[in-house]
């Protein structure tokens, strides 16, 4: 009878191992990902800074920022869809930010203005038409961002009729001649601004491990209960086969 059963009670306690392993590996995942929206939510909601003089995505993603210049009225359309709206655009556009300072300024004389794109928001379709004329003085306030929506799939621009299928900064931004930098709004002193912000948050990031957890740990138990009746199966026909035993 014991030869019979210890290749069960191998399966069952390598399987319950493995099982356990990838229920544990999801709880700290769990806790890596608290502490990635945690960081998020702390950018997200701070208070808002000047541009980076030299952005860097991996230090500056989600920063609050807030810069006072132009929407000089260029800009292109990003497919998108909105609840309750169906189909239309994210409104993304060219903004001249002034100088933060007079040593700004004064560095070189003329001090041109600083080119950036700014995701003013989500249009339905049947607005791609309407006049946006140029906005001077206008403070925005948002948040750095580098999408990642492009992929092998994503379909070329139509740069004639300025449509975009992805947010993707680097041919836009040579489009519309500005720095790759993006300033995702959610709010401005625009009088009326064309677009309904669709600002940063946590709520598109998944973070689905303790239900993960949950299934392999049940996984788990499930194995050793199966486990625990096959080896209870092996042992009454052992005695049925024996009964002296």
């Amino acid at each position: 009878m014991l030869r019979r059963m210890i290749g069960p009670i191998v399966i069952g306690v390598f399987g319950c191992a493995v099982l356990i392993g990838l229920g544990t590996w999801q709880i700290q995942r769990l806790d890596w990902k608290e502490g990635v929206l945690a960081e998020m939510e702390a950018r997200l909601h701070g208070p808002p800074a000047a541009l980076p003089s030299e952005p860097d995505p991996a230090r500056d993603r989600f920063r609050a920022v807030s810069a006072r210049g132009t929407i000089t009225g260029e800009g292109v359309f990003v497919m998108a869809s909105a609840a309750g709206q169906g189909a239309g655009y994210r409104l993304i556009a060219a903004f001249e930010a002034e100088a933060e300072t007079e040593a700004e300024s004064a560095a070189d004389g003329r001090a041109p203005p600083r080119r950036i794109l700014i995701d003013r928001g989500f249009i339905p379709a049947g607005l791609r038409d309407a006049p946006r004329p140029a906005v001077e003085g206008v403070t925005i306030t948002g948040n750095l961002h580098w999408p990642e929506d492009a992929n092998s799939s994503t379909p070329a621009p139509d740069a004639a009729a300025r449509l975009w299928f992805a947010r993707d900064l680097d041919q836009i931004a040579k489009f519309l001649d500005t720095e790759p930098l993006l300033v995702v709004l959610r709010d401005s002193t625009e009088p009326a601004p064309p677009a309904r912000f669709v600002p940063l948050d946590t709520a598109a990031v998944p973070n689905n491990h303790l239900n993960y957890a949950i299934t392999w740990f049940s996984l788990a138990a499930v194995w050793a209960g199966m486990t625990g009746y096959l080896l209870w199966r092996i042992r009454q026909q052992s005695v049925r086969r024996n009964p002296a035993s």
